[in-house]
C-alpha cells in the first residue's frame, strides 16, 4: 500500500502542527528506530525511552526544525540520542564507583582511626605499668628523641643506666602491645 503523504509532504503538515501528519510519522518509522536503538542498547526498555524521546523531540521543535530528508533525520537524531544515553551511562557509572571507592576509604580511615586510637591507649595503659624512672628515660628517648648521652645528663644516670632502661620498656611494652603486632 503506497503512502498517503510523501515524507516532504509529512515535514510540512508536521511544521504546522498536524497530528495527523505526527501520527503517521510515528507509525511509519517507530519500528525502525526502535530496532537501531534496540540493536545498541540491547534492552527493549531503554530502546522504547530514547524513541519516545525521539519523537517527544521531534513534536516540541516542529515549528523550528529545518528537516530536508526525513527518514535520514530521524536515524541520525536517533544515533546521537543513542551516543548521550551511553555517555550518560557511563558517566552515571563513574559517579558510583567513585561514591563506593570514597565509602570504602571513608570506612578504612575510620577503622584505621579507632585502631590507633585503641593502639594509643594502649600504648598509655602500658607506659603506666613501667617504674617512673623506666617511663621517663622511653619518654626522652621515643617521644622527644633524644640521645642517650643527653638523657643521661638531664637525669643524673650513667649512658649503661639510660640503655637499661630504654631496653627493659621496649620488652615491657612489646609484651603488653603483641595484640598489635602484625604478621607482615
Amino acid at each position: 500500500m503506497k503512502p498517503i503523504f510523501t515524507d516532504e509532504q509529512l515535514v510540512i503538515q508536521l511544521s504546522e502542527s498536524s497530528k495527523r501528519a505526527f501520527e503517521e510519522v510515528y507509525n511509519r518509522y517507530w519500528y525502525k528506530l526502535f530496532c537501531i536503538a534496540y540493536h545498541q542498547t540491547a534492552s527493549k526498555e531503554e530502546a522504547e525511552e530514547l524513541v519516545h524521546d525521539l519523537f517527544e523531540s521531534l513534536w516540541n521543535r516542529r515549528a523550528e526544525s529545518n528537516i530536508k530528508h526525513l527518514s535520514s533525520y530521524l536515524v541520525i537524531s536517533m544515533k546521537y540520542l543513542i551516543t548521550n544515553h551511553v555517555k550518560s551511562k557511563i558517566t552515571w557509572r563513574r559517579y558510583q564507583e567513585y561514591v563506593l571507592l570514597n565509602k570504602m576509604q571513608e570506612i578504612s580511615s575510620t577503622e584505621e582511626n579507632i585502631e590507633f586510637n585503641d593502639l594509643s591507649e594502649a600504648i598509655d595503659k602500658a607506659m603506666r605499668k613501667l617504674p617512673e624512672k623506666t617511663s621517663r628515660v622511653f619518654q626522652l628517648s621515643r617521644f622527644e628523641n633524644q640521645s642517650v648521652k643527653s638523657i643521661a645528663k638531664e637525669l643524673h644516670i650513667s649512658e649503661k643506666a639510660v640503655e637499661y632502661h630504654i631496653t627493659r620498656s621496649l620488652k615491657i611494652l612489646k609484651d603488653n602491645l603483641s595484640i598489635y603486632q602484625s604478621d607482615n
